[in-house]
């Protein structure tokens, strides 16, 4: 029903073939987009490399949004090679053990400022450099949870730092609308993926979320790319600002 052909995509965030970014990645592949994919440190390379060569990315870079210059580097990569951007997908966050683990209230000043810049003030780094790239329009991507919203135990720090996202993508998309550049965050329910191995117990929240969803089914990285994909195409150029549910109906559950 819709189609990426002739698109560029930036994927920032794969980590293996269980992350969401993969599967925005295979998303947007499918529907016959070019892609550019980073891995973030060298013990990242071997998991993401693989699948990188697997999608037929035409750039594959590394990406630590804490290393000084690194980001800029890809983004300069991106205009010697394709001269454009379509689409960024940004899907990493960070909060060091100690502060995520504990209490919000708890939470240190360089923890919190940490979990702030990798999560959400990179995400507007990275638009701000696609900005010019993005001549003709284009849809920058972010993934939260609903733990932004609503307090979900043990999600702690990332709860705050989640809703600082929501909030700067609303702003990103008002900024930018008038350049047809369309900003989202993808917010799916629980899902097993790497970065969420580092909460406390959520193989618990897994089950709830099953349990109480209507559809009685967790999301799969297939529907958070499926949504990020139709995002992405010209038949959603008149979306933008919006947090989109993809949990099979748990976050409306009481």
């Amino acid at each position: 029903m819709f189609s990426l052909s002739g698109k560029k995509a930036l994927v920032v965030g794969i980590a293996n073939s269980n992350s969401i970014a993969y599967g925005c990645a295979k998303a947007f592949r499918d529907q016959g987009a070019d892609l550019a994919i980073t891995w973030l440190n060298d013990k990242a390379r071997p998991y993401v490399e693989p699948l990188a060569e697997e999608l037929g990315a035409e750039i594959i870079a590394p990406l630590d949004v804490r290393s000084p210059g690194a980001m800029e580097s890809v983004f300069e990569t991106i205009e010697g090679r394709w001269g454009s951007l379509d689409i960024l997908l940004h899907s990493i966050a960070f909060a060091p053990k100690e502060d995520l683990h504990g209490r919000v209230i708890d939470c240190s000043a360089e923890g919190f400022a940490t979990a702030m810049d990798v999560s959400v003030h990179s995400f507007l780094r990275m638009i701000r450099l696609a900005e010019p790239l993005m001549k003709t329009g284009g849809t920058c991507l972010s993934v939260s949870f609903f733990g932004s919203a609503r307090v979900v135990p043990n999600y702690n720090l990332m709860g705050p730092v989640k809703a600082a996202l929501e909030s700067a993508v609303r702003y990103a998309a008002f900024e930018l609308g008038q350049q047809r550049i369309r900003v989202h965050a993808l917010s799916p329910g629980p899902l097993a993926t790497r970065a969420a191995s580092g909460i406390d117990h959520f193989d618990v929240l897994l089950e709830q979320a099953a349990a109480r969803a209507p559809t009685h089914q967790l999301a799969t990285i297939a529907d958070v790319g499926a949504m990020a994909a139709f995002l992405a195409s010209d038949e959603a150029a008149n979306l933008t600002g919006g947090v989109h549910d993809i949990d099979g109906g748990y976050s409306v559950t009481a």
